[in-house]
Order: structure tokens, then sequence, then C-alpha cells
């Protein structure tokens, strides 16, 4: 069972091996050279690990993991919440990128979380409305963000699957920078 799910642990390490770099930066050791640009335009892409993350602009999962160009398939969306949209980019990455890694980065301090806990309007409800059913009567902001993302976690396990595809959780702290997957 372990052997199918090596490529997504090697990927997950990857990601953890580059949090630390991050970590410890003060810049991005992502390679976004003119020569990794042009190999990707002629070769294509080939991420290592798709990240489906909130779309905060303190939250840059290509920095967080010092990835370059062609490393990560990040989607992003305010409050990292999954509908079919997401799905279908996953399942894309997955089926047509050989991606074998699926996480889903919360992050501490989420305005689309805080703003669940209220009342809201327009189209926003629609992704409050979301992490209001991912968080049911969760008051506590620390703790509804991680059920939000043990939500779309389970959605993504749910709706696709592929031989030795590993989906899992984490949460980035937006003061010290590290990622805790779960």
């Amino acid at each position: 069972m372990q052997e199918q799910y090596t490529e997504a642990f090697n990927a997950l390490t990857r990601l953890k091996q580059g949090n630390e770099l991050y970590i410890n930066s003060v810049k991005c050791d992502g390679d976004i050279s003119h020569e990794k640009r042009m190999y990707t335009a002629k070769n294509g892409q080939h991420p290592y690990a798709v990240v489906v993350s909130c779309a905060d602009s303190r939250v840059i999962p290509e920095a967080i993991f010092s990835a370059g160009v062609g490393d990560l398939f990040v989607i992003r969306v305010a409050g990292n919440v999954v509908d079919n949209y997401q799905l279908g980019s996953v399942e894309y990455a997955v089926e047509h990128l050989g991606c074998k890694l699926v996480v889903v980065l919360g992050h501490t301090g989420c305005g689309a979380v805080a703003a669940a806990l209220g009342e809201n309007c327009g189209y926003v409800k629609h992704i409050t409305d979301e992490i209001k059913r991912a968080i049911g009567k969760e008051t506590d902001t620390c703790k509804a963000e991680l059920l939000n993302v043990k939500q779309s976690v389970h959605k993504i396990k749910d709706s696709v699957k592929a031989e030795g595809l590993y989906v899992c959780g984490a949460l980035y702290h937006t003061e010290s920078g590290i990622v805790d997957f779960e």
C-alpha cells in the first residue's frame, strides 16, 4: 500500500523542505530563471504537487514552499473552498499532469473564515455559505480554519480518484511562515 503513495510522499517531503528554506530565507529560492521558463514553455508543465490555497495576498504557495516555475499547480480561491471549478482543476492536474499530491492550504487569520462567522450578502455569500457548512456551529476562528481545510480535503478525496493519490490538509501560520501538515 505504501508503495503506491511513494511519489506523493516524496512530493510532500519536497514541500516540507521548501517550507524550511522559506522560513529561514529573506528571498524566494524557487527557480524562476529564463532557462526554466524556456524549458517549461517547450516541454510543458510537470508540477510535483497541487496546492489549493486561499487567495489571501499573504499566502503565496510558490514562495512558502520555495518552488519555481512549473513546480506547483496552484488553485487559489478565497477561503480555500472547493466547488466544481476547483475539483475540475484538481482532476486536470491529477489526470493530465500526473500529480500524486494534493494539499489544501488554509492559513491563520483567514478573512473568509472570519466573514463566515458573520452575515454576508452578494457573491461573497457563496464562499461564506460553503465555509459555514464546513464549520457548523464552531465560533472559535482557529478551530473553524482547520474545519474548513478538512471539509475541502474530504470533498477532494470523495471526488477525485487516482491510484497513488494522497490528499492532505495544511495550515500556514502567517506570522511565522511555518506550515503544519495534517
